[in-house]
């Protein structure tokens, strides 16, 4: 365990408490507003989850250098003037080996399937792969408004982000074309503005300073995840997930935060804590400190390291995760 504060009472009461999820009591009342769902999708690190912080103006998904680290569904929510639009950040789309695998395709597939805009995005540095091939031949048998968007203009040449539009519009035709730096921001101006003219008219599905609908406990989960990643992502391997078992406003304002780091060896666990403790005592300060600056409230975080074989096989862990368990 890493106990980042520890000035803590050990016998506080069990407290489940939360602020959690999405609210529907929500838009102002008249006939100019409009709200709906753009699913972006793509290949693992094509840059989704950066693109949807920075189009939202505040961090809403995991960002790292490792592969498929966005695993379930999370919703970022842009306001554009009477418009409200909602950023469906996806698992990125790749050939699954195992069940938790198929259960991040699945799930980006039914997101995709379940807006009112995709937007694939394609890191042109790259190009289209096998990976971007297979989805550009899967969004063919989806009969919804389409937009290409490609990523990372501030590193790739200008005739080569011409070629590369060309040929993925002649997999499946889509209705715009947006030429983006997820980094630096540049072009996502005109993405919100399109989006903003396009979102089916309605009431905001979300009160209007609300950026995300993922639940708090599951927020510092992916924080901490994150944090995981960025300092072990060359040793620990893929699997392995965190948990929030316990969240306890205290009378003075603060939140008193447990968590399970849930990796599948001993010897995963021993990277994890590090040599007497050090390393999960940074990851806890670094999750900490981030999770103080998005909460505005004092945070006593409590980390966990546990073994659990096969975690990835249990129905339990999926549905922390908001992931559905594949048969």
């Amino acid at each position: 365990m890493s106990e980042d504060n520890n000035n803590e009472d050990d016998d506080l009461p069990e407290d489940d408490g939360l602020p959690e999820g999405m609210n529907f009591n929500l838009s102002k009342p008249n006939d100019k507003t409009s709200a709906g769902f753009v699913a972006l999708i793509g290949a693992p690190n094509a840059g989704k989850s950066t693109l949807v912080n920075k189009l939202v103006g505040i961090k809403v998904s995991i960002v790292t250098h490792k592969v498929q680290t966005t695993r379930a569904i999370v919703r970022g929510v842009a306001m554009a003037g009477d418009s409200q639009i909602i950023f469906v950040d996806t698992p990125g789309i790749f050939r699954p080996k195992r069940r938790l695998d198929r259960a991040m395709v699945d799930t980006a597939w039914g997101g995709a399937k379940d807006a009112d805009v995709v937007a694939v995005l394609i890191d042109a540095k790259k190009g289209i792969d096998e990976s971007v091939e297979r989805i550009l031949n899967e969004l063919e048998h989806i009969k919804l408004p389409k937009v290409l968007i490609l990523n990372k203009i501030d590193i790739t040449k200008r005739d080569q982000l011409l070629a590369l539009s060309a040929k993925a519009n002649e997999y499946t035709k889509f209705d715009q074309t947006f030429m983006v730096s997820a980094i630096n921001g540049s072009g996502t101006k005109d993405i919100i503005s399109y989006f903003a003219e396009r979102m089916p008219k309605g009431p905001w599905l979300y009160p209007e300073d609300q950026v995300s609908d993922i639940p708090m406990r599951m927020l510092a989960a992916e924080v901490t995840r994150e944090k995981i990643y960025i300092r072990l992502h060359e040793e620990l391997p893929y699997i392995s997930t965190v948990e929030t078992d316990q969240w306890q406003e205290k009378p003075d304002g603060s939140v008193r935060i447990e968590q399970t780091i849930f990796v599948e060896r001993d010897s995963q666990k021993a990277i994890v804590l590090g040599k007497n403790g050090q390393t999960i005592k940074v990851i806890s300060k670094a999750a900490r400190e981030e999770l103080e600056e998005a909460l505005e409230m004092k945070v006593h975080l409590f980390v966990f390291v546990k073994v659990r074989e096969n975690w990835a096989d249990d129905p339990e862990r999926y549905r922390n995760m908001g992931l559905e368990f594949p048969r």
